[in-house]
């Protein structure tokens, strides 16, 4: 398990798929609010001055020598949803991201949003 202090030493390391092609550069990281475990991040994807943020589940991230790994297809992360660079997610926004990736999404007991960024 990648722990959420680990993996923030990674921001603006490259985040790879699983083949080795480069998706883009790590942001930041959300944890799970429940467990406080990282569970996505954002990725800065996009040419100078149309740069947006996609995220992506850290699941089976593996950590290298200056990048990130993760278990998902450029193609697939690449059309996530994403942010702006200076936008915060919106609650609403949320499960569409679990949705796009095929994870279940649950929040809170009290409503409360599953992800909170670090």
């Amino acid at each position: 398990m990648i722990q959420a202090a680990d993996i923030r030493e990674w921001r603006s390391h490259d985040v790879v798929d699983q083949k080795g092609h480069k998706i883009g550069v790590l942001e930041a990281i959300y944890v799970d609010t429940t467990t406080d475990e990282p569970a996505m991040a954002t990725v800065r994807t996009g040419l100078l001055g149309r740069q947006r943020l996609v995220f992506v589940p850290l699941d089976k991230a593996i950590l290298g020598p200056g990048y990130v790994r993760v278990a998902y297809a450029k193609g697939l992360v690449r059309k996530a949803p994403s942010i702006g660079t200076d936008d915060v997610l919106p609650a609403e926004q949320e499960e569409s991201i679990f949705q796009h990736y095929g994870i279940p999404y649950r929040q809170g007991a009290n409503g409360e949003r599953q992800l909170a960024r670090r």
